[in-house]
C-alpha cells in the first residue's frame, strides 16, 4: 500500500520575511510614517522622551532598522554622528538618498558585521517586535556593539497590555504584516539583561494619537486627512497620556544603559 506524500510548508526565515515586506513597502512607510503629523508626534511623544537627558553631541549613534531614516534629523539636530542600518535594501536605497552624508550599512541587527564596542548609542524606533523570534539575539548584537555606559534607547509595543489584545486580533487578519511581528515581554527581557544594562528610564504611553497619526498606514488613513485631525489627537494624547498606566498604553519608551 503506497502512503501519499504529505506537503510540508517551507520554513520562512522572519528576517527574510521582514526584509521582503519591507522592500514592498518601503515608500508607502516613509509616506505614512515621515509626512509632518507623524514627524509632529514623533518628536514630542518618541522622541523627546526616548532621548531626553543624554548628551549626544558628537557622540557615534547606530539608529538601528531605520528604514529611511525617519529618526535621523532628530538624533543630528543633537549632533549625533549617525550610521543607518536596515536588513532592506529599498529602505537603505531611501536612508542613502536623505541622509547622504551619514553612513549606511544595509545588514540584519543580529549579525551587522561592525566592529565591537563602535557605538556610544543605538537608538531602535519600534523595530524589536519585527524581530520576533529574535529579539535577544537583536539585543545581544547591540550589546557587543556598544562601549562601556552606551546607550539603548528604543521604543515597542509591550506584552500584558489591553492595546496589545486588541494589536495581535487585528494582526491576525490583515495580511499587510508579517506573522512574526510581536509585542515584546520587556519584563522577561529586563529579567535576562539585568547584569548587562542598568534600566535607567520606562515610559509608557501611546493612545489615540499614536494609532490615527503615527500609525495612519496600519489603519488606511489617507494621507490628506491627518492634517485635518492632527491637531485635536495630538492635545487629546497629552491629556490621556497623563491617566494612562501599563496596562492601557500602546507604547512603553525605554533608556537602558550598559554596564
Amino acid at each position: 500500500m503506497t502512503v501519499p506524500r504529505q506537503s510540508v510548508a517551507p520554513q520562512i526565515d522572519p528576517e527574510q520575511a521582514q526584509r521582503e515586506h519591507y522592500n514592498r513597502i518601503a515608500a508607502a512607510y516613509e509616506a505614512h510614517y515621515d509626512d509632518p503629523s507623524s514627524r509632529l508626534y514623533r518628536a514630542r511623544f518618541i522622541e523627546g522622551p526616548m532621548l531626553d537627558g543624554i548628551d549626544l553631541a558628537g557622540r557615534r549613534v547606530l539608529e538601528a532598522m531605520c528604514v529611511s531614516g525617519t529618526s535621523t534629523a532628530a538624533l543630528l539636530e543633537r549632533k549625533a554622528k549617525v550610521t543607518g542600518l536596515d536588513i532592506s535594501e529599498a529602505c537603505m536605497e531611501g536612508f542613502r538618498r536623505r541622509w547622504p552624508d551619514c553612513e549606511a550599512v544595509c545588514a540584519s541587527i543580529t549579525d551587522t558585521g561592525l566592529p565591537a564596542a563602535s557605538f556610544d548609542a543605538a537608538v531602535v524606533v519600534g523595530g524589536l517586535h519585527h524581530l520576533q523570534p529574535n529579539v535577544e539575539a537583536g539585543i545581544d548584537e547591540i550589546h557587543r556593539l556598544l562601549v562601556p555606559g552606551g546607550w539603548l534607547c528604543f521604543f515597542e509595543p509591550h506584552t500584558g497590555s489591553l492595546p496589545d489584545w486588541f494589536r495581535r486580533q487585528w494582526y491576525k487578519r490583515d495580511r499587510r504584516f508579517a506573522r512574526n511581528e510581536a509585542a515584546i515581554d520587556l519584563e522577561s527581557l529586563k529579567a535576562r539583561y539585568a547584569d548587562r544594562f542598568d534600566f535607567v528610564k520606562e515610559i509608557y504611553g501611546g493612545n489615540l494619537a499614536f494609532l490615527l497619526v503615527y500609525n495612519s498606514l496600519v489603519f488606511w488613513v489617507p494621507l490628506r486627512l491627518k492634517p485635518l485631525y492632527t491637531p485635536a489627537l495630538l492635545r487629546l494624547e497629552g491629556w490621556i497620556g497623563r491617566l494612562q498606566g501599563k496596562r492601557l498604553a500602546c507604547i512603553v519608551i525605554c533608556q537602558w544603559r550598559k554596564k
